[in-house]
């Protein structure tokens, strides 16, 4: 069972956008339902089959559609340059609520949020660019403290005493698994006298990250995880959406027993590759959307934050799957332990990226 979270949404091994779906800047067609309230989205460079929070942002309004009886719009993003104009091609659409994917999308949602107040506009994984907007919503997730859970359960997993971890860009939703996933391992080092290295990120000097610069490239996510392998490290950690495609095949290729910890979803569902993952670090963005629909189309719909936590059940790690008999019983007891602890308030999970 997964500790301190039940995934609401199975998401498909290989899933691709609906066919309503539309792609680089041209509007997708609004789906039949029998409310004439229509929700949208647009996703970031990644697309909706990144099997990783796109996906699970599209899974959101896909169950919206179904069980609330909306009207659906999505529109893919090829690259950053079709931001703006999928953002205007839904407010032209008459969508009632746009939710924008990813941090990259902030200024481009905030000048239509301002442009428009009478749309609602929600954002995944980011808060908006400006504060005060009664129209614009931030869904987002203190992840330090699940990727601090699988920081732990790799260090205490490992048998070189070496994990990495590496982002797509240097941005804060990036950077806040880096950083609570090596202070996992700083504190299993700690619990139990062991000195469990992590490559690709160090939390005295975050400049020093690894990050390949995009969320596409799975050639990069390759390359650097082969070097991380050269280098000892057998679990890996990519927070780069698709480019950690990339990685999953070199960590197959090389065999052994290395592996990867997913992020976003349960990689062991939504990616083709269950085996070689130890676990993921799982946001629940698609509840978040589901509910933030929801809201809005009950008329119920506040500016106020959406912010996932161990607590309220938004972020958590994933069972352990094929790894279960790989990852130490005693250092599983140890995760339970500590999850119960950030839950009860006992032990607090802080890095310099958290959401406020």
């Amino acid at each position: 069972m997964a500790l301190g979270l039940a995934a609401a949404l199975s998401l498909a091994a290989c899933g691709a956008a609906p066919s309503d779906s539309a792609s680089s800047g041209s509007s997708g067609s609004a789906a039949a339902g029998s409310s004439d309230f229509t929700a949208c989205m647009v996703s970031d460079e990644g697309g909706f089959d990144d099997q990783s929070f796109n996906q699970s942002g599209k899974e959101g309004l896909d169950k919206a559609k179904s069980e609330l009886g909306v009207k659906e719009i999505a529109v893919e993003s090829q690259s950053a340059a079709d931001y703006a104009t999928n953002v205007d091609s839904l407010v032209q659409q008459g969508c009632n609520l746009i939710i924008g994917v990813g941090f990259n999308l902030a200024e481009d949602m905030t000048s239509a949020a301002k442009a428009n107040p009478d749309i609602e506009f929600a954002l995944i994984d980011s808060s908006f660019s400006e504060d005060g907007l009664s129209n614009a919503k931030p869904l987002i997730f203190k992840t330090s403290e699940a990727a601090y859970l699988a920081g732990y359960a790799a260090a205490g997993t490992s048998r070189s005493g070496k994990v990495a971890t590496y982002g797509g860009q240097a941005i804060p939703t990036v950077q806040i698994f880096m950083d609570g996933f090596a202070q996992g391992v700083a504190k299993y080092n700690e619990d139990n006298g062991k000195d469990v290295q992590v490559l690709g990120w160090d939390t005295k000097n975050p400049d020093a990250g690894s990050f390949v610069g995009d969320f596409s490239n799975t050639t990069k996510g390759q390359q650097l995880t082969e070097q991380f392998l050269s280098q000892g490290a057998d679990i890996i950690l990519p927070v780069a959406g698709p480019v950690g495609l990339g990685t999953l095949s070199s960590v197959k290729a090389a065999g052994g027993d290395n592996g990867v910890v997913w992020v976003d979803a349960d990689g062991y569902s939504s990616t083709s590759e269950g085996s070689i993952i130890m676990t993921s670090i799982v946001k629940e963005i698609g509840t978040s959307v589901y509910d933030t629909v929801k809201e809005a189309q009950a008329g119920k719909f506040t500016a106020d934050p959406y912010i996932g936590t161990l607590k309220n059940g938004g972020v958590g790690i994933a069972d352990y799957h094929d790894w279960s008999s790989k990852v130490p019983s005693d250092v599983q007891t140890q995760v339970k332990d500590l999850e119960q602890q950030i839950i009860d308030g006992k032990l607090t999970v802080s890095t310099s990226y958290d959401p406020s």
